[in-house]
């Protein structure tokens, strides 16, 4: 049997409803976002001058040496990516409070409770693991890429002549996989929630997600011993307290299913 017209009318209702708010919330994000782009290009050499500082430390004679660009709009591109980068992470609290918001309404009350905190120690875990490449693993690894200027070819020098661009590219691609590799935690636990993986199975898979980790800090990190231990070890630790949160989880699980 049919629903009549009014009928149709009221349960498209609910749907134009989400998509209005969908609507708002969206344009107000992107405003936001907009905003603070404008703001992060504004201060975009105080940003890159931040960024570069590990490698200018690195240097024997900082004030002798020199970033270049060898394209007429590539240092304005440079900066503009650049904002673009920092724009996203300043504004990110705001567009997370929005999903948030967008879709609280059409979970239960519990669900909830669980997705808030994810949306605090995901950029935390992100910060900690820029943190981690920018005070420790950048220091060691341009040493590590300037003492090749010590060496010589055919009798000739070799001497570091950095692109602006490709620096930054760099750098942007080293804070963001270190960045994600501190997800590990929070990808576990939502697996953990959902049935995927059990504690006692993270338990016994120590010495194969050892393995995987070494592996994984060799990509991330430049071909020095010391940059690698120092991503193993934490993303180690962040395994183990994976483990422990997965118990609680499966505790809290079977509290729940047993009231």
């Amino acid at each position: 049997m049919g629903m009549n017209p009014e009928e149709i009318e009221h349960s498209r209702a609910p749907l134009m409803n989400h998509l209005v708010e969908f609507r708002s919330r969206l344009i107000k994000t992107c405003w936001v976002l907009l905003l603070a782009i404008c703001i992060s290009y504004y201060f975009a050499e105080d940003i890159y001058g931040f960024l570069v500082r590990p490698l200018a430390e690195s240097y024997p004679n900082p004030e002798s040496r020199r970033l270049i660009y060898t394209g007429l709009a590539e240092a304005f591109l440079t900066y503009l990516h650049l904002a673009c980068f920092a724009g996203f992470f300043l504004s990110f609290p705001v567009i997370a409070y929005h999903i948030y918001m967008f879709l609280a309404p059409g979970m239960y009350k519990n669900e909830r409770r669980v997705l808030l905190p994810y949306l605090v120690i995901s950029p935390v875990l992100f910060f900690l693991g820029a943190a981690l490449a920018y005070y420790y693993v950048f220091p060691l690894a341009w040493k590590f890429f300037l003492s090749f200027e010590s060496r010589t070819s055919a009798g000739v020098s070799i001497q570091l002549e950095a692109r602006v661009s490709e620096y930054l590219s760099l750098v942007m691609q080293v804070l963001i996989a270190f960045g994600l590799a501190f997800q590990l935690p929070v990808v576990l636990t939502l697996m953990a929630r959902v049935g995927m993986v059990k504690a006692a199975t993270l338990a016994r898979g120590r010495k194969y997600a050892l393995l995987v980790i070494v592996i994984v800090a060799a990509f991330l990190t430049p071909p020095d011993v010391l940059s690698q231990i120092g991503l193993s070890i934490p993303l180690y630790l962040l395994y183990e307290i994976s483990i422990i949160a997965c118990r609680h989880i499966e505790k809290k699980h079977t509290e729940s299913a047993h009231a």
